[in-house]
């Protein structure tokens, strides 16, 4: 990948109590997955009430962290899209939905 448009979209984020995550999806100018083995945690989420973030924009992924996830290749996601949502440890915490384990 060589520009920011080529990175995948963050398609859907259904995390309510995230300050990036706004009526109509994550406004970050790009998110970070994170997390350890078997958790890969939006790294972005940020728990606040207040909104920020660009007023009008489709979040891309800017890094992966997760190397044991198929879609990473030199820690950059090559999945179409992502979804973010609660994770399975933990309701209130944003995981990558999108990621499987190689």
């Amino acid at each position: 990948m060589s520009t920011l448009m080529e990175l995948p979209e963050v398609a859907e984020c259904t995390i309510d109590g995230c300050g990036y995550n706004h009526e109509h999806g994550c406004h970050a100018g790009a998110v970070t997955i994170a997390g350890h083995t078997g958790d890969a945690a939006c790294a972005t989420f940020f728990p606040l009430t207040h909104k920020g973030g660009l007023e009008k924009v489709i979040a891309h992924v800017g890094a992966c962290q997760r190397t044991e996830c198929v879609h990473n290749d030199d820690l950059e996601c090559g999945a179409a899209s992502i979804r973010v949502g609660a994770g399975p440890e933990d309701p209130g915490h944003a995981d990558c939905l999108t990621f499987q384990a190689r």
